[in-house]
């Protein structure tokens, strides 16, 4: 004789049950828990086990993604963050980042800043050369750093950075490259105005040796990154821009990895063949020229809830 199945009430069964699965973990949690890793933990379980129940792994599919994560930690270094990868790849670095930073209309917008970001580089005065390997298409760049209103930000922060020609961060060629190459921090003047002297960004692979890259190709997506230089701009009273600057011409603009690209931070590159004007800033003709404005919204710390 066939029993009928016991009715589950979620609010007091403490067993485990398919239909209730989400219902039966999250109710585990001790109500004196912190509230926001309640909120944030309960609804990772519950689209987890969501999503579990739409795709109906084997036991060998769900191994096979155990591997990959553990695969992937042990990826990681000082210098590389595998992690930071899998986010950018699935487009989660870009969407964390526009949650976070929406800014008025006007504003300078953000993208990810990317695993290769050092802290603490050489400060340099205006017009100084990042360029330290002599690789690439020389390039000057200049702008100004002004708020909404178009009045001048004296003084805020410029730090830069960007591969060398060959498509790699100095960080990543301990020994090649010299350190703190394409890495500088500049400062603007009393009309908010700044420049420096680089070359012209290309585009690169994001390192596709690991996980992340087994699982781009198995995707068939590429790795490459469109060509850009990062920017961190701070000033104070004033929200921090974390952005690139891409070039017009990269194939990869509109397939960029990590769908860092936005269209308002294509940025146009003039070549200039004028002997005269390279000699006064120290290069040889033709070289690369970009101006480039950052508009700064005055900061503010919005509280955010998980709907």
């Amino acid at each position: 004789m066939q029993h009928p199945e016991p009715s589950v009430s979620v609010s007091s069964s403490p067993y485990f049950d398919e239909a209730h699965s989400a219902d039966v973990v999250n109710a585990r949690m001790d109500p004196n828990a912190d509230v926001r890793l309640k909120k944030i933990t309960s609804i990772l379980v519950r689209h987890l086990h969501a999503a579990v129940k739409e795709i109906e792994p084997t036991h060998e599919e769900w191994f096979a993604a155990i591997r990959f994560l553990t695969e992937t930690g042990q990826m990681c270094t000082d210098w590389r963050q595998e992690y930071i990868l899998l986010s950018d790849i699935l487009g989660v670095s870009m969407l964390v980042d526009a949650i976070n930073h929406r800014r008025p209309s006007g504003a300078t917008p953000n993208t990810i800043l990317g695993p290769f970001y050092v802290a603490n580089a050489p400060e340099y005065k205006s017009g100084a050369n990042i360029c330290l390997d002599g690789k690439g298409e020389p390039l000057v760049v200049a702008g100004r750093v002004t708020d909404i209103g178009g009045t001048p930000v004296p003084n805020a922060k410029l730090e830069v950075w960007q591969t060398n020609d060959d498509g790699f961060y100095d960080v990543q060629q301990k020994g090649i490259q010299p350190d703190s190459n394409l890495r500088g921090v500049f400062t603007s003047d009393a009309e908010g105005r700044y420049w420096f002297k680089s070359v012209k960004p290309r585009h690169y692979p994001i390192p596709s040796d690991g996980p992340v890259g087994k699982l781009l190709g198995a995707m068939g997506r590429h790795p490459n990154r469109a060509a850009h230089l990062h920017f961190i701009v701070t000033a104070p009273g004033y929200d921090p821009v974390i952005t690139h600057i891409f070039t017009p011409d990269c194939p990869y603009l509109s397939e960029d990895a990590v769908f860092g690209v936005k269209r308002e931070l294509i940025a146009e590159f003039n070549k200039i063949d004028d002997p005269d004007a390279a000699r006064e800033i120290g290069f040889k003709a033709p070289f690369w020229s970009v101006t480039w404005d950052f508009t700064l919204a005055t900061s503010t710390n919005p509280t955010r809830a998980i709907a």
